[in-house]
């Protein structure tokens, strides 16, 4: 293998990778809470170790190898949150599945604002639980009209979309000239998103030498460091911090200065956030070799729409099966995947010597994990005992328990 080379295949687990999705932890996050857990992910969880081992491939050769574990990197959040399987309920209670009368939708109700908007939506009050009025109106409704609705007024929704091809993640643009240069050690990253996908690309990049800086706005601190503080530090652990209030001209200035230091830029707001500080990537002028990284819930052709993990998942059809019907797969699994897939286009780039603008789509990503090639490994079963499920591979003769979602361990991948 030369240095220009990058290795059409990487080698195979010897582990049945059904027997691998058992042992992720993101297995017992799948399916009904009481019931089975799902084995239909299989297929995505194989592809996602094989997008990993070219992220350390692809690390390794440009600065230091990264080996991103996958079971933490998909349930790292949930073990430390105490998170379990709820079927059509995400793990976190934050987003349904609802049933329409012409498919299946997701909507996540996670800020006060969605809760408010809900009589928008429903274009009438409601007394009780806002979910069972949702409920009620999406049997009615058509999975479009409901979706339309909801995004009118902000709310995060989607229709449920069977997977029907592989596509790449991400679109990449001409920004500006390609460098020589392409080593991750001391590479300036200028970090503004925040909760999980943008932040986890971040600490794929330091972990692998880059230099980050994570900026929060004033006036809007990134909610993970006060909601989970545990899983903050793992996400941010060696980053240095900015805090600059982008309300004010002498912060927007600040802001704009370090962007021109930059030679990776993370950013996971609608495109219109920086456009009205006047920092949008197509508004300035770009040194030779950045890259600036776009990641939004539907690609940059879609501004107006929001998308958080579990939803934008659903977008993609990347769900678990049972008895035939949809449930949510693993924790916000579309964030997850979104920053490995983030990492994994932003070092490509500075290996091609950079100068580009990365759109990357959570939605795009979830789908392209949801068309995985199904796998051929033959027939399996489950069975319990007690508290715990096994799966057992008929073509290797081997058992596996399923496993509990991972711990993060302080400074590990």
């Amino acid at each position: 293998m030369t240095n220009d080379t990058v290795p059409a295949t990487f080698p195979t687990d010897p582990d049945c990778p059904v027997l691998a999705w058992a042992g992720s932890g993101a297995m017992a996050l799948t399916g009904h809470d009481g019931a089975e857990p799902v084995l239909s992910p299989a297929p995505a969880y194989s592809l996602l170790r094989e997008t990993l081992r070219a992220l350390s491939w692809i690390t390794g050769d440009l600065g230091d190898p990264v080996d991103l574990d996958p079971a933490v990197a998909l349930t790292g959040r949930a073990e430390r949150a105490g998170l379990r399987r709820a079927g059509r309920r995400s793990a976190n209670g934050t987003s349904r599945l609802l049933r329409t009368a012409d498919g299946w939708c997701a909507l996540t109700l996670s800020r006060p604002d969605d809760f408010a908007a809900v009589p928008a939506v429903l274009g009438t009050d409601i007394d009780g639980d806002p979910w069972t009025a949702l409920e009620a109106a999406a049997a009615q409704s058509s999975a479009a009209a409901l979706v339309q609705r909801a995004q009118l007024v902000g709310i995060p929704a989607s229709v449920f979309t069977e997977p029907s091809r592989t596509m790449l993640p991400w679109k990449v643009s001409r920004l500006a000239a390609p460098v020589g240069a392409r080593s991750l050690h001391g590479l300036v990253v200028v970090d503004l998103s925040s909760m999980w996908a943008g932040p986890l690309c971040a600490r794929i990049l330091g972990l692998a030498g880059a230099r980050v800086i994570k900026v929060e706005g004033a006036h809007r601190p990134d909610g993970v460091r006060a909601g989970d503080p545990r899983f903050f530090e793992w996400l941010h652990a060696g980053h240095e911090f900015r805090t600059i209030d982008f309300r004010s001209g002498s912060g927007r200035n600040a802001l704009a200065e370090l962007l021109d230091s930059a030679e990776v830029v993370l950013e996971a707001s609608r495109p219109r956030a920086l456009a009205q500080l006047g920092l949008a990537p197509e508004d300035r002028a770009h040194r030779d070799g950045r890259i600036w990284l776009s990641l939004t819930g539907y690609g940059r052709a879609d501004p107006m729409r929001v998308a958080f993990g579990d939803d934008a998942a659903v977008a993609g059809g990347l769900v678990g099966r049972h008895e035939g019907e949809p449930v949510f797969c693993a924790d916000a699994i579309a964030d997850p995947l979104s920053g490995i897939c983030a990492a994994l286009a932003v070092t490509a780039a500075r290996r091609g010597g950079g100068g580009v603008l990365i759109d990357l789509s959570m939605r795009a990503t979830a789908a392209a994990f949801a068309a995985a090639p199904p796998l051929t490994h033959g027939p399996h079963s489950l069975h319990r005992h007690g508290d715990d499920w096994t799966v057992e591979c008929a073509a290797t003769q081997r058992r596996r328990t399923v496993a509990a979602p991972a711990a993060l361990l302080p400074g590990g991948a």
